[in-house]
């Protein structure tokens, strides 16, 4: 692992005590955030679509008297949207300055991972794929992609939502 790739994943106190990840599912697969980007997690509620929003955005919801927008993580990822039930649920966010709900299926897991444990995103995979996955984690024979949220909701889509 590069250095310059360390020092985007942690700083040098991450690097010792280690840094703590929220693992969900989304279909067979699993992936992770930052925990401190994580505000709460909440049961999955009907969201009032937006016209005109991107096909992710799944619309809104009320969050204790403001507006929170809800953003289908699958379908941002470029896999089939999801179809939520009473067992998805909302992990809602904070992107650069804006909250955000994220709807996954299921949260699966805190994992509390060094920087030496998150390896690169590979080569084969395209310039997109490696705008939102910041790197992969091999966990229990489980294979782990580290989300960047930065990238989920893009400057100009930011503005819009």
């Amino acid at each position: 692992m590069t250095d310059s790739f360390k020092a985007e994943l942690n700083d040098a106190n991450d690097t010792v005590r280690g840094r703590e990840l929220i693992a969900f599912r989304m279909g067979a697969q699993e992936f992770c955030v930052d925990i401190m980007s994580v505000r709460e997690i909440r049961g999955w509620t009907k969201a009032t679509a937006l016209p005109k929003s991107p096909n992710f955005v799944r619309g809104v919801v009320n969050l204790r008297g403001s507006v929170l927008p809800i953003i289908d993580l699958a379908a941002r990822l470029g896999f089939p949207a999801a179809e939520p039930t009473v067992r998805h649920v909302i992990i809602v966010t904070q992107i650069r300055s804006q909250t955000v709900g994220l709807l996954v299926d299921a949260v699966s897991d805190i994992l509390t991972v060094t920087a030496d444990q998150i390896q690169p995103t590979p080569d084969v995979a395209s310039d997109m794929a490696k705008s939102f996955v910041q790197g992969v984690l091999a966990v229990e024979k489980r294979m782990i992609s580290l989300i960047s949220l930065d990238n989920v909701l893009p400057a100009c889509e930011q503005d819009a939502a």
